[in-house]
Order: structure tokens, then sequence, then C-alpha cells
């Protein structure tokens, strides 16, 4: 298989982890679109969200909170984050195996603005 997701699971590709165990690995996105740009990415192959079943359940329920739990251990949830699921082309999936971006940091800008 040729997805770059698996190969950094795999440790085939390099990536800089920030989470990993059994199921999920996160990683910083290389072209980050926000001052915090995490990746997270169950370690089983599932194009998109639309390619989901109902057995997948458990897995998307720890997606979220270990999102959750990243984005307390970074302080984003003082000021604030996104959640960001991109479907198929027309929705901004670049790559095809299902992935949450966590985006964060501006409060922390804005707050040094100040």
């Amino acid at each position: 298989m040729d997805c770059i997701f698996c190969k950094i699971a795999n440790k085939e590709e390099r990536a800089d982890i920030v989470y990993e165990d059994r199921k999920i690995i996160a990683f910083k996105d290389i072209y980050p679109v926000a001052p915090t740009h995490i990746l997270v990415v169950p370690k089983k192959h599932i194009p998109s969200v639309d390619h989901l079943e109902p057995g997948d359940k458990n897995l998307i329920g720890d997606l979220l909170l270990i999102t959750q739990k990243i984005a307390r251990q970074l302080s984003l949830a003082k000021t604030g984050y996104k959640l960001v699921f991109n479907v198929g082309r027309g929705g901004g999936q670049k790559i095809d195996h299902l992935h949450l971006h966590l985006l964060g940091g501006w409060g922390k800008k804005l707050k040094n603005k100040n």
C-alpha cells in the first residue's frame, strides 16, 4: 500500500510524533495552516469518514478522546481549537486515510499582542 499515513504508522516514514498508542498516532502536519496543526490518525487504514463501518465506532470515540487529551497537553483547550475532518477531494481531503486535524494556537498569539 502506498499510503503515507500507513507508512508513518509503520515507521517507514519519519514524522514529528506527539502521541502514539497501538491504535492511533498523532503528528505535526508538515504544511500547517494554524500555529498548532496536529494530524490524529487511526493506524487502521480507513480511506475517509465516508468509509466508516459500525465496527469502527469505538475507534472513532478513541480518536476524539485522544485528540482532546492532546489539545489539553498542548494548552489549546484554554484558548480554543478546531477539529476538522475533510471527506473526499471535494471536501478538501488530500490523503486517502482518515485523519482528524487539530488546529489551534491562535489564542496564544492574540494573548501576546495585548
